[in-house]
């Protein structure tokens, strides 16, 4: 079995998700008393935080090369970011290390190409949605139509994902407020949701939308162990 690297930390509760989520698709693949073999470094997200709201991408991308770095020394034979929003960075992590880097958004797209889909709305923090390193990826590299909520949504989903979902606080209003901005996207063409923040999982299930939502971490992770595993077939 290979040796799954995690950088976590942003937020923590959306690690641990990581972590019970491969640990279980392990156990789900292998049976018995099998366990995934992780080498996780777990960053303070409020350190991260502060360097994304004053726009200080470099400093944050020297942190998360730092973190890859040890991980890669510590005998890790691919990486994992577990967030969305920092692979913003993603390619500059890439580029320091020897180890692959498994991009959630690459892993996202191909899962909406296999059932067909062409046109999906995203939600995630603002720097996801607004910047061009996710949605531009999804467009050019898979060809993905991606529309994105109005300004004053995109302000609403940014300020839940910090604010609570961040600090494990899960709001029924915040769910009825998602809920209402993903039917908006719904009815401008959207045909499935994508959950672009590692975090909204906590907040947002299935049940909740009438489209098909596709939530990173759990491809993310299902991506990561068919890898790990894929020397033992």
């Amino acid at each position: 079995m290979k040796t799954i690297g995690l950088i976590g930390g942003m937020s923590w509760e959306s690690s641990s998700e990581y972590y019970r989520l491969i640990n279980q698709q392990i156990r789900l693949k292998l049976g018995g008393l099998h366990s995934a073999k992780i080498i996780m470094i777990s960053l303070d997200f409020a350190e991260i935080e502060k360097l994304q709201r004053e726009g200080k991408w470099q400093e944050a991308g020297n942190i998360l090369i730092s973190a890859a770095q040890k991980i890669e020394k510590g005998g890790a034979d691919f990486l994992l970011l577990c967030t969305n929003t920092m692979h913003k960075l993603a390619d500059e992590v890439q580029a320091k290390i020897t180890i692959p880097l498994l991009h959630i958004a690459d892993v996202t797209a191909q899962t909406i190409q296999q059932q067909k889909i062409r046109h999906v709305g995203l939600l995630g923090t603002k720097f996801t949605m607004e910047q061009d390193f996710y949605r531009k990826r999804l467009i050019d590299r898979f060809g993905i139509k991606v529309t994105i909520p109005d300004q004053d949504d995109r302000q609403v989903i940014h300020d839940i994902i910090y604010q609570e979902l961040c600090l494990g606080q899960i709001q029924s209003k915040s769910r009825q407020q998602y809920k209402n901005i993903i039917n908006k996207l719904i009815a401008n063409g959207a045909a499935a949701i994508i959950l672009g923040c590692t975090e909204i999982m906590l907040l947002i299930k299935p049940s909740d939308v009438s489209v098909p939502l596709f939530n990173t971490t759990e491809i993310h992770v299902k991506s990561a162990v068919e890898q790990a595993i894929s020397s033992l077939s």
